[in-house]
């Protein structure tokens, strides 16, 4: 199973404004939390077919959010064994820190797809799986960044125990 990999959690007082990503071949999903009210929320899609492409939008989110930190999913296999993907959005997550120069922690993504899937399906149940799956990517992202936020709140009660 990947490791979370984060930085010390922001004193309670400084909001921080945080983007997240599940990484795709072709679709990005974006969600946009904050670590003061400890929300997150999908912002969208980006739909890519270079690293430009890619890149650019990203550049655009950065320019518009300003965010503090990025939270990058990292999928493996139930088991915790890594896959294709998961070197892939280490790669990402490499890039993003790269390019952008902001702090990027991982989080395990296991199931993230599903669970944002079965929160859209509560939400619209006529919409079912018909629609492509791309669609709820950010979604998926907002659910990574909740559990990226749930974690550093454990973090701090454990620290403050």
């Amino acid at each position: 199973m990947p490791e979370i990999l984060t930085a010390p959690p922001a004193s309670p007082q400084t909001a921080q404004c945080l983007l997240a990503f599940d990484f795709g071949t072709r679709y990005v999903g974006v969600a946009l939390g904050n670590t003061l009210t400890q929300d997150a929320r999908p912002l969208g899609v980006i739909e890519h077919r270079s690293n430009e492409q890619l890149f650019a939008a990203i550049a655009r989110l950065m320019s518009d959010w300003a965010p503090s930190r990025l939270v990058v999913g990292v999928p493996c296999h139930p088991d915790g064994q890594p896959h294709e993907m998961t070197a892939r959005s280490e790669r990402f997550a490499r890039q993003l820190h790269g390019r952008f120069g902001c702090p990027v922690d991982r989080v395990d993504e296991r199931y993230s797809s599903v669970e944002a899937d079965a929160h859209a399906s509560a939400l619209r149940p006529s919409a079912g799986r018909a629609r492509s799956s791309h669609r709820n990517d950010a979604g998926a992202a907002a659910v990574i960044l909740m559990q990226y936020l749930n974690t550093q709140t454990l973090r701090s009660t454990d620290a403050s125990a």
